[in-house]
Parts: structure tokens; C-alpha cells; sequence
């Protein structure tokens, strides 16, 4: 063991110069259209499973978990804050998606009727987020744990709904509605807020938006969006 010692060092040592040298010429390629290879890809993935399982083990579901009532509020929330990235019933890949590495997995996809969801995996992702994958923690955005947990179980039920009933849900549901940041003035309130009625106008110009509507160059309203369709 004592001679293999020198060798095993030397063999770190030149790792990790042969690491710190690729690194700092820039070989890597940190475009998310480039994907990772296979091992760089599954190394990740066990990673990650193995932190979240580590972090969860404690975490228990709350006793009215399966109340309809978290289905409906978490139904609001997925549509405004989730429904991009990760889908909905008979819905097309969103631009922003297409876009993604790693892609958001598809939430609303008919599930491995093997495999049930681990909700108390879900309420951890929500919570936290997943580092370099453009998952975000919602709590950093006010999200309270109650509410997490309304997502969680809604989606139990997501990938087992069809269109119609996915939009009922939508339509009954709070909308978007969650607690906020506490002391933020564009926060949400502990009660549930309503996101589709917007701001009215004001009913008189100020002097300054009249000078600027004089001012408007009328060519502008000729610029066609024509290479960019949705």
C-alpha cells in the first residue's frame, strides 16, 4: 500500500492539473444547447437524487394532503407560475422550454403507472429549486409552505387530467394567490389575490406623455415582427 501511495497522488495531482488547465482555456462549452455527455449527465442526475433523498428523509406530507381544496388552489398556481416549463393536458412544447438544458420534464405526460410521485420529493424541488437547471426556490419568492403543498398535491393529479378537466380546475381555482415577501409593497397578501384584473389608466395625460406622443416617430409602428412568430 505504502508504494502505491506516490503513484495515486501523482496521479491526483496530475488531474487536477489537467483539469484546472482545461477550465481556464475555456474547452468546456457552457451553452445550454451543447448537452453533457452521457457520464457528465448521469453523474449529475445521481447527484442530485442523492442530495434531494438525503434532504427529504425527515419531511412528512401534512395530514389534509389529499383535501380537494390543495388540488384546486395548487391548480391556479401551476397555471401561472409553472404551466411554461412544464405543461399542461394536450399542451405543445412552449418556446422558453425548447430553450432549456435540462428541458423541464413534461409534468401533464401520462405517468409510468409503476412509479407513483413522491410529493414530499416535489415539495423540496418547489421549495428549493435545483441549481443550474433553472428550477427556482419559490420561497425566495414569498412562496409559504402551505402553498408549496397545494402544488404538490395538484401534482398528483396533473398527468391523470384531461384538457377539459384541467381547465375546470384552472377556472375554480384562487389564480395565482400565495403568500409574498413579508414588507414587499408588490408582494402578495396572506389572502388570495387576483392577477387578471390590471391597473386602470389614468384619465388624463401628463404634460410629458403628451410631448412624447408628439414626438412618437410614426416608422416605428411600421416594424413588423414577421421573422419571430409565436
Amino acid at each position: 500500500m505504502n508504494k502505491l501511495l506516490p503513484g495515486i497522488l501523482v496521479a491526483v495531482a496530475i488531474g487536477a492539473v489537467a483539469g484546472s488547465i482545461i477550465i481556464g482555456a475555456g474547452i468546456i462549452d457552457a451553452g445550454a444547447d451543447t448537452p453533457h455527455g452521457p457520464l457528465i449527465h448521469q453523474a449529475l442526475a445521481f447527484a442530485r437524487e442523492r442530495s434531494i433523498a438525503r434532504r427529504i428523509a425527515d419531511l412528512k406530507e401534512p395530514e389534509d394532503f389529499t383535501e380537494p381544496e390543495r388540488i384546486r388552489r395548487g391548480a391556479g398556481n401551476y397555471a401561472a407560475m409553472c404551466v411554461n416549463c412544464h405543461l399542461a393536458p394536450e399542451m405543445e412544447d412552449s418556446e422558453i422550454r425548447q430553450g432549456m438544458y435540462p428541458a423541464p420534464p413534461n409534468l401533464a405526460a401520462r405517468p409510468d403507472l409503476t412509479q407513483a410521485r413522491n410529493a414530499v420529493r416535489d415539495f423540496w424541488i418547489i421549495k428549493h429549486g435545483i441549481k443550474s437547471t433553472g428550477m427556482p426556490a419559490w420561497s425566495k419568492g414569498g412562496m409559504e409552505d402551505a402553498v408549496i403543498w397545494d402544488l404538490a398535491a395538484f401534482l398528483q393529479r396533473l398527468s391523470h387530467l384531461s384538457k377539459d378537466d384541467y381547465d375546470l380546475l384552472v377556472t375554480a381555482s384562487d389564480g395565482h394567490s400565495h403568500g409574498g415577501l413579508a414588507g414587499d409593497e408588490h408582494g402578495h397578501d396572506e389572502q388570495a389575490t387576483d392577477h387578471g384584473t390590471p391597473e386602470p389608466a389614468p384619465a388624463v395625460n401628463s404634460a410629458n406623455d403628451v410631448q412624447k406622443e408628439q414626438n412618437h416617430d410614426p416608422d416605428h409602428d411600421a416594424h413588423e415582427h414577421d421573422d419571430h412568430e409565436h
